[in-house]
């Protein structure tokens, strides 16, 4: 039947459909349709897998992009050229006292160099080991600074060491292809009405930095008389030691001498070196006096760690080579370098010669002291002028040269990176503490810099912008080479590229503008203007990474990234940021935050860029715009002035009823409570918080005035003024406190470890940049000028008068002054910002 039924006859008609038969059409549509249908499906899929995989990728390589940029330099052409510093192009800045980290060292400004020192140590001494070398606050040193230093050609040094003193000189001579000559004096004498003189070792070395190499010569049996070395920046050199003697034309005194011979492999491993390989089997027999042993430099052998799974270290090992002195106090000793290409060199630059040169080079200090600062003609007692010329020259003898990598970090890394390989040539903070770069002090150091040598604050400048990456951020802290590392805490190494610093460079660049306003001819200020034009293109990205990565949560309004998350194991949580690490911020950080100080800084660097790309003859109408909107007295009012406090305020999630509280650990019962971890405090909350105002009243509030922000007809100005000179708020005799007395976290730890930093204590930079408001306000026509005048000169008294007291006192410049008493405290010598006090004293703001 199946075949009838597919037959077909001719003639015949065709058989009717049945009524539940379809149409043959219609079954190849359906089919068609659901095939069709079918297909649609597949390649939907299809594309979406190849869409996924697509966009997988693309997120992996936007991921490992984003991740490169932090480690991308910035693709504008340099500011400096990497010749810049040598020899050849730099001849007389090429040498110098680079090292300030070490009590007395120098070095060139090359990305590896031959580093040369002094180690000193008393013998016969109740300690055993009491080696000085690099800076330590724990050494007790009663006092050491430079007296006087050009930051050029000369430099003297004073170093009180119990009962007796060091001074430290040099004198460089320019001359040849690779820097020229410079000579070392030190001279040793006794204080102390003891009856037996001190018997020191002084130490000097010289060092290679993987690259260069050493050779010492023998004379006399066992005294080193001399170095050779041969290095790619300084071709063929000589360093040969002098005798000690009395005096300057005197017969040479009794010593024993020491050398060692060795190699190290690395700069931080030189004293320790120093360290294991001294001896006490030497005898010091003079001819007059019993034979004593004494402790001095033998063979070197290298420490092995029995039982320590310690990977050994695979850095290039250098040579290094020490020449130990062992005499008797008084003395003086030289050291002569002198360049193999120094072929038309006119006399050695040692004993008479010497003394002729630093004679004429302090005349010339001296009177450039008085050009630039006028203190005698102000009228400034001879104590007070000694101060501030200790002062400047630690800030030109604290410059160093620095190079090597910064480890940094951003949200696309999963682990650290290093930044590639760069030089920064700047001023330190503090030779004992912080031996190395920190963007935000750097600006207040070069507004004292710029007034001695503009080209120096030029140099110092370029090299930190040169470190920009192509975000336009930079590295807020600079720590550079293994020397620099060794000094600092693990948990600070590691930069987050979220996280800035006040740009405290638009000061300079401000100041730098008016200077040439100014003194149009001056030829020291003529590469000004090419200088800006150079910086241009990688400062418009900076200030633009500053105004997209620091934006707050309202239009116009700023908060700084990268504070403590850990919010329960601090009083307050610090913003390391903002350089006013554990000034009192919103309880609780959270995105809500608006910080009056970052507002102020942009409103700064704003006006600045303006100014710049107007000079240029650039674009500058947007800057403007940006710096009329920030400095705009309404929108700062709307955003930052608290009625409460009738003070400006930040903005965040806060509340004040928070304490440090012993945290409390569970221990199960008839279990010994030893075995159990030791209870920290951590911090109650006993009051939700909120949003609202944070009311602490200190030098965030003072802003809007120490940044010249406000108007002068500003009502604001009473308030900033009358809270000033409370007593019982900002004001003491000695200078502004960071915080109010009657704040509730005045003077309060942070962590049962933490002691107050910025909650309380008096700074300079700050103290500075009131003064210079306050000069501002009372040379400007306004109702609260003769009350800014009147001010002004109280407040710049007494700090003149605090930190020049203090040194004379302590024989420091110190980073804090005590509100109560006025005395020094923290980090010592602490040259960096608290030098600005020669810029108050001079009254050049």
């Amino acid at each position: 039947m199946g075949r009838q039924r597919k037959r077909v006859v001719t003639g015949e008609a065709p058989p009717l459909p049945r009524k539940d038969d379809k149409p043959a059409a219609f079954h190849r549509k359906e089919k068609k349709k659901k095939v069709d249908i079918g297909k649609v499906f597949i390649n939907i899929s299809i594309g979406l897998c190849i869409f996924s995989l697509i966009w997988f990728f693309y997120a992996i390589y936007m991921r490992s992009s984003l991740a490169k940029r932090v480690v991308t330099l910035h693709p504008a052409p340099r500011v400096l050229n990497a010749s810049s510093t040598s020899a050849k192009a730099s001849p007389e800045r090429f040498w110098g006292s680079y090292r300030p980290q070490v009590y007395f060292g120098m070095k060139t400004r090359s990305p590896k160099s031959i580093v040369t020192g002094m180690m000193w140590m008393r013998q016969f001494s109740d300690l055993d080991m009491n080696l000085r070398h690099t800076c330590e606050q724990g050494d007790h040193l009663h006092g050491y600074g430079w007296l006087m230093h050009d930051g050029l050609t000369f430099g003297v040094q004073e170093i009180q060491d119990g009962d007796f003193t060091l001074t430290t000189e040099f004198v460089k001579r320019v001359g040849g292809h690779h820097g020229g000559d410079w000579t070392w004096r030190i001279t040793a004498k006794q204080h102390s009405s003891a009856p037996q003189a001190p018997v020191i070792s002084l130490m000097f070395y010289a060092a290679a930095d993987t690259q260069g190499s050493l050779r010492g010569h023998m004379e006399e049996r066992n005294r080193l008389g001399s170095i050779t070395g041969f290095s790619e920046e300084l071709g063929n050199f000589k360093i040969t030691f002098r005798k000690p003697v009395t005096g300057e034309l005197s017969s040479a005194k009794y010593a024993s001498y020491n050398h060692l011979q060795t190699v190290s492999p690395g700069l931080e491993k030189l004293t320790d070196i120093v360290k294991l390989s001294l001896n006490r089997k030497f005898v010091y027999s003079p001819p007059s006096g019993e034979k004593r042993h004494y402790i001095g430099v033998d063979t070197y052998k290298p420490p092995h760690h029995q039982n320590q799974q310690k990977p050994a270290d695979s850095r290039t090992e250098s040579d290094f080579v020490v020449h130990q002195v062992t005499v008797q106090l008084p003395f003086q000793m030289e050291v002569l370098f002198e360049s193999g290409s120094f072929f038309e060199r006119p006399n050695q630059l040692v004993g008479s010669v010497m003394t002729q040169e630093l004679e004429k080079r302090k005349a010339e200090f001296n009177a450039k002291f008085e050009r630039i600062f006028g203190l005698e003609s102000k009228g400034f007692s001879q104590g007070h002028i000694k101060f501030a010329k200790t002062a400047l020259s630690n800030m030109l003898g604290g410059l160093g040269y620095f190079y090597g990598q910064s480890v940094v970090q951003s949200a696309y890394n999963e682990y650290p990176l290093l930044y590639p390989e760069g030089a920064l040539f700047t001023a330190v903070p503090s030779r004992s503490f912080f031996p190395r770069g920190f963007l935000w002090d750097e600006g207040f150091h070069q507004l004292l810099l710029s007034k001695w040598d503009p080209e120096v604050t030029r140099e110092a400048i370029a090299h930190w912008i040169d470190l920009m990456n192509i975000e336009g951020w930079i590295p807020r802290e600079q720590i550079l080479g293994d020397e620099a590392r060794s000094k600092v805490p693990a948990e600070f190494v590691v930069q987050q590229n979220e996280n800035a610093n006040p740009p405290t460079l638009f000061l300079v660049f401000q100041d730098l503008i008016e200077q040439l306003a100014s003194h149009p001819d001056d030829a020291a200020l003529q590469p000004t203007l090419p200088f800006f034009r150079q910086l241009f293109p990688r400062l418009k990205t900076w200030f633009e990474w500053y105004n997209t990565t620091q934006k707050g949560p309202r239009p116009n309004s700023y908060r700084w990234r990268g504070r403590d998350k850990d919010t329960n194991l601090f009083l307050n949580p610090k913003t390391l940021t903002s350089g006013l690490d554990d000034y009192p911020r919103a309880s609780h950080p959270s995105v809500d935050e608006r910080h009056v100080d970052l507002h102020c800084w942009m409103a700064l660097s704003s006006g600045v860029m303006a100014s710049i790309a107007q000079l240029l003859g650039e674009d500058y109408r947007d800057y403007k715009l940006t710096h009329d909107v920030l400095s705009d007295n309404n929108l700062l009012n709307e955003l930052h002035w608290s009625e409460q406090l009738k003070a400006f305020s930040d903005y965040g999630n806060h509340t004040q009823a928070v304490s440090l509280q012993p945290e409390k650990v569970y221990v199960p019962p008839g279990q010994p409570r030893h075995q159990f971890p030791v209870t920290r405090l951590v911090r109650s909350v006993r009051r939700v918080p909120k949003l609202q105002f944070v009311n602490a009243l200190g030098y965030i509030s003072l802003f809007p005035f120490l940044l010249q922000i406000l108007q002068p007809d500003s009502p604001k100005l009473e308030h900033i003024f009358r809270d000033m000179r409370d007593p019982g708020k900002l004001w003491t005799p000695y200078g502004l406190r960071s915080l109010s007395k009657a704040d509730p976290l005045y003077m309060k730890r942070n962590t049962e470890h933490d002691a107050p930093y910025w909650r309380g204590p008096i700074w300079i930079n700050i103290n500075y940049l009131a003064v210079r408001a306050l000069h501002h306000y009372s040379n400007i026509e306004g109702p609260y000028q003769e009350k800014a005048a009147a001010l002004y000169e109280e407040l710049r008294t007494n700090l003149i008068n605090n930190v020049s007291r203090q040194y004379a006192e302590t024989g420091y410049i110190w980073e804090q002054y005590n509100d109560i008493t006025g005395k020094g405290q923290g980090s010592h010598p602490f040259t960096g910002w608290s030098s600005l006090t020669v810029l108050m004293m001079a009254e050049q703001y």
